[in-house]
């Protein structure tokens, strides 16, 4: 097999008997839409949709000390989160830029004071950690480990999720916070069920062996046919995560940005014990941004029917101020919509004559605060 050719999640030949259309997605073939990505969309709004997120990073963090190790390799207090939480995070290069946002569960803990992590990372930078990681546990007793291929990953996110889900496992989902994850059984199947989502409503997501993954989606969608839930593709996620303010790794963040210079600070912990890789060039970014603020990550809210998109430069008194880093027609607000990095003195919500150049024309925008959506709880 050539190295070019894209990887296969284990529901491909399902994904393909529904009618996908495929996309290569960080060197996976991924369903890009099943029909209207519109339709997809204000399913997870309004009832529920399915997802195979199987490209995924899973890595595995084990050992005595896989808490100090997690808590030197990321920027996050990794050692303060409890067994059965979640924790959104960061990983940076010692200047500061940012090499991918995580989430890291904390799944057990031995009676002998083993600790076992896992870290989900973005398809496309999975390596990237991975090598990272291993290469910062140089001098930890811990065990960093690929688990790429022991794990397919089915998100069902929507209103309707919790019902859904309800019906095929006794696992306590009530009793589950957002961000958190539990051991259980769904449909048959041993899974970790967690209570996260890139949607911006609630739902779960399944980490299951590959090998259960087709019983379990169709388990899924027997369950939701009475309330509407529907197979989605990367399409729809794209624009759910957008309307959500939802930062995507190769648009919102970058090595070239720090966590602080996305607006992200806060998930930098400088008071956590132990050095850090990143600290020093993180604390002179947080000062920097103090002193002077740096771009802004704001909202943008089409007046008229263009779409903007990445790279696009936003323009206020014919001076450039800022640039798009992801734009999409939202189906929630019905009109295009964007988020961009723009000047301070220009981030202010309201903040008159501001527009996008696309093409040459510019086409006036209202600068939002983020999210563009928020889910009434």
């Amino acid at each position: 097999m050539s190295s070019t050719a894209p990887r296969r999640t284990a529901l491909d030949a399902l994904h393909r008997s529904l009618g996908a259309t495929m996309t290569d997605f960080a060197g996976w073939d991924m369903p890009l839409r099943y029909g209207s990505e519109r339709d997809e969309h204000n399913a997870v709004r309004t009832k529920a949709g399915l997802f195979d997120l199987s490209h995924m990073g899973e890595i595995t963090v084990t050992g005595p000390q896989a808490a100090q190790l997690l808590n030197h390799a990321l920027v996050g207090n990794i050692a303060s989160v409890g067994v059965g939480r979640a924790r959104y995070t960061m990983i940076c290069r010692a200047d500061g830029g940012i090499l991918d946002d995580l989430i890291v569960y904390r799944l057990a803990e031995t009676e002998a004071g083993s600790s076992h992590f896992m870290v989900v990372a973005n398809a496309s930078n999975a390596q990237v950690v991975l090598d990272a990681l291993v290469e910062r546990s140089a001098g930890f007793d811990a065990e960093v480990r690929d688990d790429r291929d022991a794990y397919a990953l089915i998100a069902v996110q929507g209103p309707e999720s919790p019902g859904i889900l309800k019906s095929l496992t006794d696992a306590d989902l009530d009793g589950l916070k957002y961000y958190a994850g539990l051991p259980g059984t769904v449909a048959g199947v041993p899974a970790l069920i967690a209570r996260t989502g890139y949607t911006g409503e609630d739902g779960f997501e399944l980490f299951v062996k590959p090998e259960h993954a087709v019983e379990l989606w169709q388990a899924l969608t027997k369950a939701g046919e009475g309330v509407g839930l529907v197979p989605c593709g990367l399409s729809c996620r794209d624009t759910l995560r957008l309307e959500a303010g939802m930062p995507l790794y190769g648009h919102e963040l970058s090595t070239s940005l720090t966590p602080f210079d996305a607006g992200l600070g806060r998930v930098v912990k400088f008071e956590k014990e132990g050095d850090f890789v990143g600290r020093e060039a993180l604390q002179e970014a947080a000062a920097r941004s103090e002193a002077n603020p740096p771009r802004v990550l704001v909202g943008l809210i089409a007046e008229g029917r263009r779409v903007p998109r990445a790279g696009y430069p936003v323009v206020a008194g014919g001076e450039v101020i800022g640039e798009v880093t992801s734009g999409a027609p939202s189906p929630t607000l019905g009109k295009p919509i964007a988020m961009a990095y723009v000047d301070a003195a220009h981030a202010a919500p309201g903040t008159p004559g501001v527009g996008v150049n696309i093409r040459g024309t510019h086409e006036p925008y209202e600068v939002v605060a983020l999210p563009f959506y928020k889910r009434q709880k």
